[in-house]
């Protein structure tokens, strides 16, 4: 399974840098093709540069937080714990696991295999599919990136906030009543690692504190001095508690670190298409074309629903992207986007298709983006 992630990550890779250089040939024909482009180049090229470099240096501080907090969450806190602060009661669960976020900020990167490995020890698919909904969407980072993205529009978080949590409850109920008792996930009989996805990957217990190390110790009591490989991974010398503790305090740093650079290599690519597209559109398409399609109720929402898919932006980063269409399309646009991309994307797609059976994550799209249509239909309607 371990296997299969890696060759899905290194699919969506290949996918990501074939579209970035489709769309940077595509400009070069467009701006070859308008010649009446290349008198006003320098002005456009300026304000493309404004644009793309504001949404970068406004994302990255939170990309950075987000990144930092979901690596420690995977060093230090294991599924058993996760699946323990679950109420067993379907809507208390339900519930709880929509709430999780804002205990457990975890990145989208990491999601998909920690639902697996949560309905690996037992957790009810309902709730497990709430949690990896809700998660990406209900975490201080992005809920304060909202904030401060949208120049403290609390009718924004309060939105995106809501109405994720909301339509995360609703999707994993109804994805349990279709599913009933099946279990959708592939070889679900067999113990897997803890892949985040991102490319790191971790024991299945909690084997990163000094805790493991000094049970360890405990057993051989210092009566023998001989370098031995701990499944924690680094080396240790027994009989000396200061040795045990340094080195294990070290290797959980390195870790740490290991986590949270892959993870920003991973974020950062998608942070950069996503800036390169938005000032793009910014920049060199029409403002009465943009406002046809983002000034209709029901195109709009389409539009942006497509584009959080494609895009695959972290949760963190997503809403500088979307502020820079505000004004320009509807509001419940904006919040289908908000909400919809973080639930669903080309990235947790693949990693979807991965781990469960095909049917079942097909299910499960058709119902995320009926209900995020919904909602943002809804925001729309209310105004």
């Amino acid at each position: 399974m371990l296997g299969s992630e890696k060759r899905t990550r290194d699919l969506f890779t290949q996918l990501s840098m074939l579209v970035f250089l489709g769309l940077i040939l595509f400009v070069g024909v467009y701006v070859i093709w308008e010649g009446d482009l290349l008198s006003a180049s320098s002005s456009a090229l300026e304000g493309f540069t404004t644009v793309f470099l504001s949404i970068i240096l406004e994302a990255i501080p939170f990309v950075m937080i987000g990144a930092f907090v979901s690596s420690m969450i995977q060093m230090f806190v294991s599924e058993q714990t996760i699946a323990k602060v679950i109420p067993k009661n379907r809507f208390l669960g339900l519930l709880a696991a929509s709430l999780m976020g804002f205990i457990f900020p975890v990145c989208e990167c990491a999601i998909v295999p920690i639902m697996r490995r949560l309905m690996n020890k037992g957790v009810p698919l309902h709730i497990a599919v709430t949690f990896m909904l809700a998660v990406p969407i209900v975490n201080p980072v992005v809920l304060t990136s909202t904030y401060y993205a949208f120049s403290g529009q609390t009718s924004m978080v309060l939105l995106r906030g809501g109405l994720g949590i909301f339509g995360a409850v609703l999707i994993g109920h109804i994805i349990g009543l279709l599913e009933g008792k099946k279990n959708p996930l592939k070889n679900h009989g067999i113990s897997e690692g803890s892949g985040c996805g991102c490319g790191h990957h971790h024991h299945e217990e909690f084997e990163n504190g000094l805790e493991i190390e000094e049970e360890h110790h405990s057993h051989h009591h210092g009566a023998h001095h001989h370098d031995h490989h701990h499944p924690c991974g680094c080396e240790h010398h027994h009989g000396h508690p200061a040795v045990h503790q340094k080195q294990g305090l070290w290797r959980t740093l390195m870790d740490v670190m290991e986590h949270m650079s892959l993870e920003l290599y991973d974020v950062g690519k998608f942070l950069i298409l996503g800036a390169f597209l938005s000032a793009l559109m910014q920049t060199f398409v029409s403002r009465s074309y943009i406002l046809s399609i983002g000034q209709g109720s029901v195109t709009s929402v389409l539009v942006m629903m497509l584009m959080a898919f494609v895009l695959s932006l972290c949760s963190e980063a997503d809403a500088f992207i979307a502020r820079t269409f505000l004004g320009q399309f509807t509001t419940g646009s904006i919040v289908g986007f908000l909400i919809f991309g973080p639930m669903i994307d080309i990235k947790n797609t693949l990693m979807l298709s991965g781990a469960f059976k095909g049917k079942f994550v097909v299910k499960l799209i058709v119902v995320i983006s009926m209900v995020c249509f919904m909602l943002a239909m809804l925001v729309n309607i209310i105004g």
